[in-house]
């Protein structure tokens, strides 16, 4: 089982800036991708942004250019700098990591999520 462990969030004002972590852990043989979702309050979750392994990026249109993903593959570890926030990014923010792990069997993972609050 891979597990994800974040951190990074917080409260801060608007116009401010977080970068959130992300490490994972456990037997993982390789890492297909590496994301970031959030869920504000009664909305779905949604794609923030995520990084391949070709380090290949994308983005939410809401957050291009103001926020940049990056990925350690040695570290396991997926990092989201996210500058110029505004209220509306307020949300919990989830990590995700796909790849294979024990036996080369594929996994999905999730974060246990942490609070951004941006503050108008």
């Amino acid at each position: 089982q891979v597990r994800l462990v974040e951190s990074g969030g917080g409260l801060v004002q608007s116009g401010g800036s977080l970068r959130l972590s992300c490490a994972a852990s456990g037997i993982i043989y390789s890492i297909n991708n590496m994301g970031w979702y959030r869920q504000a309050p009664g909305k779905e979750r949604e794609l923030v942004a995520i990084i391949t392994t070709g380090s290949s990026t994308n983005y939410a249109d809401s957050v291009k250019g103001r926020f940049t993903i990056s990925g350690d593959t040695v570290k396991n570890t997926v990092y989201l700098q996210m500058n110029s926030l505004l209220p509306e990014d307020t949300a919990i923010y989830y990590c995700y990591v796909a790849g294979r792990g024990r036996d080369y069997n594929g996994f999905q993972s999730w974060g246990q999520g942490t609070q951004v609050t941006v503050s108008s």
